[in-house]
């Protein structure tokens, strides 16, 4: 194949063939060099250009190449891959060349060059014919320094192990894809809080209609959000007696036809179900829903352990009742909490039975005013062995996709792990770090992800994304400082005394928060919210199945998703205190995936002691290398970590 000369204002370069590959399963593909060119040819006569990139032709390979030359300031030659489809089909995901090379170190620039649902054509054969023809039919291409020719092939090597890593899964499907609709309830406060979602909607070719209260920033369609969405519903979404038939309202008086209902808001859950239900549309059962959401029921489904002390009340008054047919003999410590929560509000752990009655107090008046009233608690006992969070994908009762991550102890559970006197005289269960890939042996993640399957099943789900939090109890694996750091971690014996079990705290049937979600997305390529909107829809296994695969290596890096908690509370007066730190210390962004404010200024913080757990942020911090340097950034990240109230000196 011969190479091309291309232009792009009064510069000219040659983009040559250097290698071809038609030997992955899913993809082929083209490594070009693109060089730049004196403008003068040796015999005195400017090469014209076989391709002007300074037209208006916007093709998405030509922008790719506009892309190439703006890196050519800074380099002699860029190395331009382009991929194709081995077979013809339709995109399931139009974006997912971006999406799984994410993160990916030896690509500076990853691009798709298709649209929703699109129609992909087969390889053409790539030894023959003009370059410029046969880069129509790319689906996409990667941008990379290039190096000098003695390196050139370590690069492309390199990058083909990536890209056999991220790109085994089945990318297209035989038979064209409908577009199709989803009303999607409780649109989330703001854009960056929810936006990696809303895209996956777009790339999957869903069409959007967001329910929400007036006001919402969703609304106005001539927002700067607008796009992200075919239309707003302002909608009264609170979660009262007639918030079901609402949904049902809104669905039958919208002028188009709805394929699905989605919300990822614990308390909407079982209306949303229940709406579903009755239009007729794929949801699992109502009540399951109802189940999961009620920690008392979750708690009472679950296997009885001889010697546990565990009990779901209205009031301290039925508390002392049951104390009392105990003869005050209670194994503590305990756990106390409100049947409805999230976020570990108002969860206690209490030692003697003075602290028991206060704290069954407080959770059962949390919830005693809200729209739908809940005032009963759960006592159950601490489990002191290492707290997880474990992720499911399932259908038809089998598990596509199951992942751990560990939960760092919480000043709940020990002062010790607290970052100001402040939090560790308040303590609570808040999480501190969530380090990802879990540290647990082996066996211990399998004995979770077999009992947590049992569990959700038990309260009656075949399918769906879930997100289970747990403890295991009599772990090998304990937390205490590492010997060549000083830093808390997991460490594991060889023996113990008792046979590990699952100890389940809670099921959300919904993915994760979205800081956990995009951890996930960003580490194993997994997308949990293309695949709850696609479960929506209730016929779309094919393509579940193969956004459920994650790299085949495991995940790309150790992800140590850090919180920041308020030491006091107040008003935030820093305008943006995760910005600012990265600004003050640009070199630690090379260290951040991921990360967002919670708090700027002008908004009320929460300190450990109050009954609202508010985090001023987060981020996550990654390391290729280890677990022992990914913590050892975490803690530098913490160390720089500083912000401002108002009224501070």
């Amino acid at each position: 194949m011969d190479p091309a000369i291309v232009g792009q204002g009064q510069q000219l370069a040659r983009l040559s063939p250097i290698a071809a590959s038609r030997d992955r399963p899913a993809y082929a593909t083209l490594d070009c060099v693109l060089t730049l060119l004196d403008q003068e040819s040796p015999d005195g006569e400017a090469p014209g250009p076989g391709l002007d990139l300074a037209g208006g032709n916007d093709r998405p390979a030509l922008n790719l190449l506009r892309d190439a030359f703006a890196m050519l300031s800074g380099t002699s030659s860029v190395l331009v891959r382009f991929v194709f489809s081995r077979h013809e089909g339709y995109v399931i995901r139009c974006d997912f060349l971006e999406r799984r090379l994410e993160g990916c170190i030896f690509s500076q620039r990853v691009k798709s060059f298709l649209s929703p649902l699109q129609y992909v054509a087969a390889v053409p054969d790539l030894a023959a014919g003009n370059i410029l023809d046969i880069l129509a039919k790319a689906v996409g291409g990667i941008l990379s320094t290039c190096p000098g020719p003695d390196k050139r092939h370590g690069l492309l090597t390199q990058l083909d192990e990536e890209m056999t890593r991220r790109l085994s899964f089945p990318w297209t499907l035989s038979e064209p894809i409908p577009r199709r609709r989803i009303v999607w309830v409780q649109g989330r406060d703001n854009f960056e809080s929810i936006h990696r979602a809303y895209e996956a909607a777009w790339a999957l070719g869903l069409t959007l209609v967001i329910v929400d209260q007036p006001g919402h920033w969703l609304e106005d369609d001539n927002g700067p959000y607008a796009h992200l969405r075919e239309a707003f519903i302002p909608t009264s979404i609170a979660v009262d007696a007639g918030f079901a038939q609402r949904i049902v309202d809104v669905v039958k008086n919208h002028p188009h036809k709805v394929d699905g209902l989605v919300t990822i808001s614990d308390g909407r859950l079982p209306g949303i179900a229940k709406a579903s239900e009755i239009l007729g549309l794929s949801t699992e059962p109502s009540d399951s829903y109802l189940k999961a959401l009620d920690k008392g029921t979750t708690r009472m489904l679950e296997r009885k352990v001889p010697g546990d002390f565990t009990t779901v009340v209205t009031s301290v008054s039925e508390l002392d009742e049951i104390v009392a047919k105990h003869e005050g003999d209670l194994p503590f410590p305990l756990i106390a909490k409100p049947c409805l929560g999230w976020n570990s509000d108002c969860v206690a752990k209490v030692k003697n039975l003075e602290e028991l009655r206060t704290a069954v107090g407080r959770a059962c008046d949390r919830h005693a005013n809200a729209p739908t009233r809940i005032t009963r608690a759960v006592v159950e006992p601490y489990i002191d062995g290492p707290e997880v969070d474990a992720n499911f994908i399932l259908q038809d009762d089998e598990i596509l996709f199951f992942e751990t991550s560990d939960d760092f102890p919480s000043t709940g559970d020990t002062p010790d792990v607290a970052t100001s006197p402040e939090l560790a005289a308040a303590p609570n269960f808040m999480e501190t770090l969530m380090l990802l890939p879990s540290g647990l042996p082996e066996d211990e993640q399998l004995i979770l992800r077999d009992s947590l399957k049992e569990s959700i099943l038990r309260q009656g789900f075949r399918s769906g994304v879930f997100h289970c939090e747990a403890r295991v109890r009599d772990s090998r694996a304990r937390y205490r400082p590492r010997a060549d750091n000083g830093l808390m971690d997991l460490h594991i014996s060889e023996t113990t005394s008792s046979q590990a079990s699952c100890y389940l705290h809670e099921i959300n049937a919904r993915p994760p928060g979205y800081l956990n979600s995009v951890s996930v997305l960003l580490a194993h390529g997994v997308d949990y919210y293309a695949i709850r909107m696609l479960l929506s829809l209730g016929d779309t296994g094919d393509r579940v199945r193969a956004l459920s695969v994650p790299f085949s290596k495991g995940p790309q890096y150790h992800l140590g998703i850090t919180i920041f908690p308020s030491a006091r509370s107040g008003i935030m007066e820093t305008p943006d205190v995760i910005l600012e730190m990265l600004d003050k210390h640009p070199w630690m962004r090379d260290w951040i995936a991921d990360y967002q404010t919670m708090r700027k200024a002008g908004a009320e913080v929460f300190g450990p002691g109050e009954s609202q757990l508010w985090y001023l942020g987060y981020a996550s911090v990654i390391s290729r290398e280890s677990r022992k340097e990914c913590l050892e950034r975490v803690r530098t990240v913490q160390d720089k970590f500083t912000y401002k109230l108002v009224g501070d000196s």
